[in-house]
């Protein structure tokens, strides 16, 4: 079915992040026929429907994460990857789209190359509004969104003015408010957290999911993979499970939005 998108789904999470789900079920999932799902292959900005990304997903191993810092260098010299956020907001900008899509976003941590992750920066500068589940909760959460409210970011949450977690619960961080409709437009983030009794209970498994990613730095390896494979070790799939469901009903809120006359504005 070649219906033109109007938003763009990330590619990182579903190449490297989601360690015990298989094509199969991925295929089994997914809601969109359509094509919206964004990646790069040879230096080319892809967008596909999920069996033409599941052939790019059967070589994760050799794909890098590209994201907003590297996409046009990417792009440049003939690279193949999976978009991050920041990354999908670089293609969604290219191709004229508004809204990126993804689940877990980056921010300020210790992760190395990420003290400020490219989300940040992408979404405070940016003419795309980006639809997340929260940051990380291997990351400075109240950080990330103090920062982002000091640099004119409006975050608005889905029947909520709060986020408290990812995947586990912390404690609640107020941020702009809750969404009522408006239209949106650049510098904009909205938040569409997973239900709290639905999250994982066990606090543990983050703090051992962190140090599992900092022995992957110390490899040479992506940080947010192996923190996101030891996650879905300990949780026995139900991680990869979440992140999954999380990113497609974050899609299914994006096509929601795009459906209305007038969704974005540049005023």
């Amino acid at each position: 079915m070649n219906i033109e998108t109007k938003f763009l789904v990330e590619t990182a999470l579903l190449t490297h992040g989601l360690k015990s789900i298989a094509n199969e079920r991925l295929i089994e999932l997914w809601p969109w026929k359509h094509r919206c799902i964004a990646w790069v292959h040879k230096g080319e900005v892809i967008i596909g429907d999920i069996e033409e990304f599941i052939s790019f997903r059967e070589s994760a191993k050799e794909l890098i994460r590209i994201d907003r810092d590297i996409f046009m260098e990417s792009c440049n010299k003939s690279i193949s990857g999976a978009l991050t956020a920041s990354g999908t907001m670089m293609a969604a900008k290219e191709r004229g789209i508004h809204i990126a899509v993804t689940a877990g976003m980056g921010g300020i941590g210790d992760i190395v190359g990420e003290e400020l992750c490219a989300d940040l920066p992408a979404i405070a500068t940016m003419n795309v509004t980006l639809i997340a589940t929260s940051p990380k909760d291997v990351i400075d959460i109240e950080g990330t969104i103090e920062w982002l409210l000091k640099h004119d970011v409006s975050i608005w949450g889905r029947d909520t003015d709060t986020i408290d977690g990812f995947m586990v619960t912390h404690r609640p961080i107020k941020f702009t408010g809750k969404y009522n409709g408006q239209p949106l437009k650049g510098q904009t983030l909205l938040l569409n957290p997973i239900p709290n009794e639905m999250r994982l209970k066990d606090l543990t498994i983050i703090e051992k999911s962190k140090a599992a990613g900092k022995e992957a730095e110390k490899r040479g390896e992506y940080y947010h993979p192996a923190a996101n494979a030891m996650i879905d070790t300990l949780s026995y799939g139900k991680s990869s499970e979440l992140q999954l469901r999380s990113l497609i009903e974050n899609s299914i809120w994006a096509d929601e939005l795009t459906r209305k006359k007038d969704y974005f504005t540049t005023d």
